[in-house]
């Protein structure tokens, strides 16, 4: 099967998007797995190697089969009525009652036939106009026929299913807005991105695959390490990940005044030397050291509750020397592979800081749950001039105080603070017409450019300057023209 392309196969392992009508679902494409998504469970083994986009239905035993295209069977002489003013919704118009529909389902019938049959049986259905018998249909055609799309996620469908299933974790970044970050942050294969989010990795994620595994990114985090739960939904293939980078917050400050060390990570350097000889003696004292620290409490707690106690202490230990000697062999395994996984996490600090120092990302991401102005006045300091940067908040008055430091402080031109505004139409003929539900707000940008800042002049001398000039019938005099 071709990777990727528009004919990409369902594969085992896949990060795969369940989709039936407007609620999606992202899942993991695994055997004998049971899944549950809207009232329905079923099992995913079916899907393997079709064509992502195939519409399944779901069978008895929780089978997913491909589903074959019905011609509606639509009686050619439609009966409706004119208006449904007569209709009372008193709950007697259909003459089916549950336990008959469940006893039709367990026959094994299809839902068409159900809701066939449903039609047939409802003393209403001929009075109502034709738009109230299609919503009819189509509402019992949701509750009986189990029809399930699976899609390859994107961008686009992960933000639509953050956006309706648990916005606060994505900050409620509605995906028009997202899009627009896209766009004003100019994002495309070869960029060096500083991305800093808090937003599960969706907008990481977007970033990615704009960029195509091209290029890189330094995503910048808050607290112990970054969170990707949504970048992992992504599927993206292994290469994308290698030149991802990160970087803790907390480093920023020390990165930028020259104090940076990684000797602040747990473990000291010294004890990362990973000469084979070397190491292995650091271990065994390590060992020790650890025994010691971990005996010497027990004991004195013993100590200080009572005798006979002590004595139990004394008989368990008897018994644990030989648990013991397995536990030490563990242990010299485990030391060495915390070492190692030491060592490489402050080889990637390392790599990431240097890509940092050079000062020249070609743009800035920020959507956090965060203040902006401190994290932006920071991070442009890693941004050559001339380049974009895109700051998302839920809120707009943090955008504006952004806004306004900006301005004081300068090196920015082209500030913009901006809303979309989005609105969903029903498109159906005779019957388009704006959603009764409208999203209330997908939440703010601020945008701009950077540019040289001059720090040679600060900004007081340059406006006694200006004021100095103005009263000079405002000529623009030839020798104080930059040359």
């Amino acid at each position: 099967a071709m990777e990727g392309g528009p004919s990409a196969r369902i594969r085992e392992g896949d990060c795969a998007v369940l989709k039936r009508d407007e609620v999606f679902k992202a899942v993991s494409v695994l055997r004998r797995r049971k899944i549950i998504f809207e009232k329905q469970w079923f099992y995913l083994d079916n899907a393997i190697g079709h064509i992502y986009g195939t519409t399944f239905e779901v069978t008895s035993g929780g089978n997913l089969q491909p589903k074959q295209e019905v011609e509606e069977t639509t009686t050619e002489t439609k009966e409706a009525g004119t208006d449904n003013r007569n209709i009372v919704d008193d709950g007697k118009s259909q003459k089916l009652t549950h336990d008959d529909i469940k006893a039709l389902k367990d026959k094994g019938i299809k839902g068409q036939e159900i809701v066939q049959q449903l039609i047939e049986n409802s003393t209403t259905f001929r009075d109502k106009t034709e738009f109230a018998q299609d919503k009819y249909i189509k509402k019992k055609k949701k509750k009986y026929e189990a029809v399930i799309t699976i899609v390859k996620p994107s961008t686009r469908i992960l933000s639509t299913m953050y956006y309706a299933r648990e916005p606060g974790k994505i900050n409620h970044l509605r995906y028009d807005t997202l899009a627009q970050m896209l766009t004003l942050g100019n994002i495309h294969a070869g960029n060096k991105m500083i991305v800093m989010e808090t937003c599960a990795g969706l907008v990481l994620g977007a970033v990615m695959e704009r960029m195509g595994g091209y290029g890189s990114i330094i995503q910048m985090y808050p607290g112990g390490g970054p969170v990707r739960a949504a970048t992992g939904c992504f599927g993206f293939p292994k290469p994308f990940f290698d030149n991802l980078h990160e970087f803790p917050l907390s480093k920023v400050q020390s990165l930028l005044s020259g104090t940076f060390t990684t000797e602040t990570l747990p473990a000291d350097p010294e004890e990362n030397a990973l000469v084979e000889d070397e190491s292995n003696g650091l271990s065994e004292e390590k060992q020790t050291s650890l025994q010691e620290t971990e005996e010497e409490p027990t004991t004195e707690a013993a100590m200080e509750i009572n005798p006979t106690e002590e004595q139990d202490m004394m008989d368990i230990n008897a018994e644990d020397v030989e648990f013991k000697e397995n536990k030490e062999k563990e242990n010299k395994e485990n030391v060495r592979e915390k070492q190692i996984k030491q060592w490489e996490r402050r080889k990637k600090l390392l790599e990431a800081a240097a890509l940092l120092r050079e000062k020249n990302a070609d743009g800035l991401i920020v959507a956090s749950k965060f203040h902006p102005t401190p994290l932006l006045l920071s991070l442009l300091e890693f941004v050559a001039p001339s380049r974009p940067f895109v700051v998302y908040c839920q809120y707009k008055e943090p955008l504006l105080e952004c806004y306004t430091k900006l301005r004081e402080r300068g090196g920015v031109i082209n500030l913009k603070l901006s809303e979309t505004w989005l609105r969903n139409y029903q498109v159906l003929p005779d019957r388009s017409h704006p959603k009764l539900t409208m999203s209330g707000g997908g939440g703010y940008l601020l945008s701009g450019i950077t540019v040289v800042l001059d720090k040679g002049k600060s900004d007081s001398s340059n406006s006694e300057a200006l004021k100095m000039e103005e009263p000079s019938s405002k000529r623009c005099k030839l020798q104080d023209l930059p040359c």
